[in-house]
């Protein structure tokens, strides 16, 4: 009798102390780094749903710009951060999914360095011109460039999934393409619009008001579907281009070695956050697409994005020193 006590004793203990952290997770503050600058679109999207997870965790969610080598300076300092939960990334298409093959020296492995909390939201890139350029579709793009011996087209910078786009179009059509990237893509941006760089490769959200006003051409968006800011632009596939899809994407990620169960706490609070029309509501306004889904989902889309771009990357050359 005195052993049976003893090990039932031993084992409510042994309960009590392999209890999971998520139980009482979280007791702090978190922390959700934005490897971009502040007012980038990573940023207000981060914003916003920080404010909801705060809610929905009890506890506030701290947003912070570490900016630098295209998303992944931030991405780097959150790879190598105390497996506990209370310190994440919003990662993105460009820090991780392109920067793995971008990048010679990228500081971490996507795949081995991070555990994959939930996708948040995607957003399409679209195509536009300076607005005398003489095209007027996808097609005319095409046989400008080839008629020119190249066109030139900017982008948000090295390794952006505007880049991606134009060296996708590249690699889709043959048209002689050459990138030309911006640090500050407000330059980019006036630049196509005085029409120094005939084409850029950009988020739809910052380009609407420029296209809206007519200074600039949209020619097609980079996305399966039309996005709702611009109805009347057609998509890549119906300008007659498979597979030529572009769409930027971000998503939550922890350390590796983040306990399961305070992954699922926190993917709950992402997916409670999608749900909210609130949140969707204002989000769409700003070109976001609002998703969710289970971190095993996540992981196997960022293998699948990972492999995409590897490919094109290889093909085009576009892999930097």
């Amino acid at each position: 009798m005195q052993l049976t006590l003893a090990l039932l004793l031993i084992c409510n203990v042994s309960t009590v102390q392999a209890e999971p952290a998520a139980s009482r997770f979280p007791t702090k503050a978190l922390t959700i780094v934005v490897p971009y600058g502040a007012a980038s679109s990573t940023d207000i999207l981060t914003r916003v749903v920080a404010r909801h997870m705060a809610r929905q965790l009890g506890q506030p969610v701290i947003v912070e710009n570490k900016a630098g080598a295209g998303g992944a300076m931030g991405s780097a300092f959150v790879a190598h951060a105390a497996p506990d939960g209370y310190t994440l990334v919003m990662g993105t298409i460009s820090s991780h999914s392109i920067n793995q093959s971008m990048l010679k020296n990228l500081p971490y492995d996507v795949l081995r360095d991070f555990a994959p909390v939930s996708l948040v939201a995607y957003f399409p890139n679209i195509l536009v011109a300076t607005g005398d350029l003489p095209v007027h579709n996808l097609a005319d793009v095409v046989a400008l460039a080839r008629q020119r011996g190249g066109l030139d087209f900017g982008s948000g910078g090295i390794g952006s999934s505007g880049q991606m786009g134009g060296e996708l179009l590249k690699l889709r059509t043959g048209a002689p393409l050459n990138h030309v990237p911006y640090k500050e893509v407000s330059q980019g941006i006036s630049d196509t619009i005085a029409g120094h760089v005939p084409l850029l490769f950009y988020q739809v959200p910052a380009l609407v008001g420029q296209i809206k006003a007519g200074q600039l051409k949209p020619i097609v968006v980079l996305a399966p579907q039309r996005t709702p800011l611009l109805p009347d632009v057609p998509t890549s596939t119906e300008e007659g281009i498979k597979d030529f899809d572009a769409t930027a994407w971000m998503g939550l990620f922890a350390p590796a070695g983040t306990p399961r169960p305070v992954i699922d706490v926190l993917n709950d609070a992402i997916k409670q956050a999608a749900a909210d029309p609130d949140v969707a509501a204002a989000l769409g306004q700003q070109g976001f697409t609002m998703v969710g889904g289970t971190p095993e989902a996540f992981r196997d889309f960022v293998r699948q994005d990972i492999a995409k771009w590897a490919e094109v990357i290889k093909a085009t050359g576009a892999a930097t020193q």
